[in-house]
């Protein structure tokens, strides 16, 4: 079996603000999965993480895009939740449709420099 078939190229994807991380592929799958589970908290579990750090990233995102990505809806007899707002969604498609680029840029051109391998 050629060695070009049993290696496969990765790369982390994130994008900076004044040298601040506001979107990376973890944290566009944390506001994904806040959408999918219409909650802060129940997307921290699916995700292994501890509520405090889903809560410390979208406050960075927030704070460093300078934008509102998730709307919060406080609790109460029905229980609270949260929702992406218009941005949130904009930002997770847009990003998603890099991502999608780059890694079929980066398997482009994995051919070309290990293909013959």
């Amino acid at each position: 079996m050629p060695l070009s078939e049993t290696l496969s190229p990765h790369l982390n994807l994130w994008l900076e603000r004044d040298g601040q991380v506001v979107l990376s592929v973890w944290r566009v799958k944390l506001l994904a999965t806040i959408e999918q589970t219409g909650s802060i908290s129940a997307a921290a579990e699916r995700m292994q993480v501890q509520y405090r750090l889903a809560w410390d990233r979208l406050d960075q995102m927030e704070r460093g895009l300078g934008l509102r990505l998730v709307d919060r809806h406080a609790g109460g007899a029905g229980g609270g939740g949260a929702s992406l707002t218009a941005a949130g969604r904009d930002l997770v498609k847009r990003f998603n449709a890099l991502a999608g680029e780059v890694e079929a840029c980066l398997a482009e051109h994995f051919l070309q420099a290990f293909g013959d391998l």
